[in-house]
């Protein structure tokens, strides 16, 4: 197998920078990593942290290799995001006693919300929103206290409401539910964290109402939030409530009295010019995007326009990505249009010389073309349409490398197999 020119495993940072392994003189480090706020990330221990403004963050969600996080702008709309003993959150036959044990965040801070009824059981806050359907995605720590199911639904006229449920013993959503055809339900997901946490979420069209409401439930035995239950002492605990106003779920964004944003996450100018071939290359990356951000976002190698340029990116249509070559004026030699599975890891690779292009997606060749000519003049590579911020990459990034020859179709195989 050749040796890559230049390789970004996830590994070394520091504010403003994110470091490339190779090469070793540090020409492959991409000098300009912002986001204008902090952000979090889950730390090597599992736990969540805050991570200060102009910081890379690697996260360590997927295990005990780092990724690199880059997310899009977002808003937590959700505010005492933590605090569900303070008064906005309203409570239906419920007690809630603060800080009563470990949250995700390693610290004690997180709730116990019991039932006190074997009654409708449930707590809640409305949010204020504009009388037109847009979408959401909200989203609630929870670990199993006493019984085995947990409730949540997001409302705003009773009649449009979604309902879900998780199951502990199962790991799993068993039901979900939307009342009308006025909201409706995009997903649902869990997540699994440290010491028995979960984290569920569920991404919706809301309903045209000006209030938006999310109800969570403690249950002995499956049902609504409104439903009657077997246990008057069921509980569970919560942590770390959110509402975004879009269908991409983001890392946790704390608040208290207000409403909180996380600025984007931006990196860049990796390499110069005297690090890239201008006969022929080849370019690798090992990702993972959302289908819920619908976003198409790029990964480039450029001139710093729109002229020369390799680029790996996805497509608005939420179920493609686009790989091609252009050279002077922006002119395509080569591309694919590729189906993939959101939500997982890809691995995508293009080789490019004269009258040779192919591209590679999870261990197949999908794509060649024989005619073409070369970019010209390429001088960094970008999570960007061309180094210059625009379309901007979001996702998980475990691996990206360039090599200044076309490498052969065996070893482009053997990288991208899955």
């Amino acid at each position: 197998m050749a040796d890559p020119t230049l390789a970004m495993i996830p590994s070394g940072y520091k504010t403003g920078k994110l470091y490339s392994v190779l090469p070793e003189n540090g020409d492959g480090d991409f000098t300009t990593f912002t986001r204008s706020t902090i952000g979090t990330r889950v730390n090597k221990g599992g736990f969540i942290e805050s991570v200060l403004s102009n910081v890379p963050r690697l996260d360590y969600t997927n295990g005990k290799c780092p990724i690199l996080l880059l997310e899009p702008t977002t808003t937590n709309l959700q505010i005492r995001s933590q605090e569900f003993d303070n008064a906005i959150w309203s409570k239906t036959n419920v007690t809630v006693t603060a800080n009563n044990i470990i949250s995700p965040s390693n610290e004690l801070n997180a709730d116990k919300i019991s039932r006190t009824s074997t009654a409708a059981n449930y707590i809640n806050d409305i949010l204020t929103k504009s009388e037109s359907q847009l979408e959401y995605t909200s989203s609630i720590f929870v670990k199993q206290g006493e019984g085995d199911y947990f409730a949540l639904r997001v409302q705003g006229n009773y009649s449009d409401r979604i309902d879900i449920r998780f199951q502990f013993s199962t790991k799993l959503i068993i039901y979900s539910n939307a009342a009308s055809s006025n909201a409706i339900l995009r997903s649902t997901s869990v997540k699994e964290y440290n010491n028995g946490w979960f984290r569920i979420s569920i991404s919706y069209l809301s309903d045209t109402r000006n209030l938006l409401g999310n109800y969570f439930s403690a249950r002995s035995t499956s049902g609504n939030i409104d439903g009657g239950d077997t246990s008057s002492t069921a509980f569970v605990h919560l942590w770390g409530a959110m509402i975004q106003q879009n269908t991409f779920l983001t890392s946790y964004i704390e608040t208290t009295d207000i409403q909180v944003s996380k600025s984007e996450d931006v990196c860049q100018d990796s390499g110069d010019l005297a690090l890239f071939n201008s006969a022929e290359g080849s370019m690798f990356v090992d990702i993972e995007k959302s289908i819920k951000d619908s976003s198409s976002g790029r990964i480039t190698i450029s001139d710093g326009s729109s002229n020369n340029r390799v680029t790996i990116g996805k497509e608005s249509n939420n179920n493609q990505f686009r790989l091609f070559v252009a050279h002077t004026n922006g002119t395509i030699d080569a591309q694919k249009y590729t189906n993939v599975d959101f939500d997982v890891r890809n691995k995508f690779i293009i080789t490019w010389k004269l009258n040779d292009f192919k591209f590679y997606q999870n261990g197949s060749l999908i794509h060649f073309d024989i005619s073409g000519s070369v970019p010209t003049g390429l001088n960094a590579l970008a999570f960007n349409e061309n180094n210059l911020g625009g379309q901007d990459f979001f996702g998980q990034i475990n691996n990206v490398q360039y090599y200044n020859t076309a490498i052969t179709q065996a070893e482009a195989q053997a990288l991208t197999a899955i």
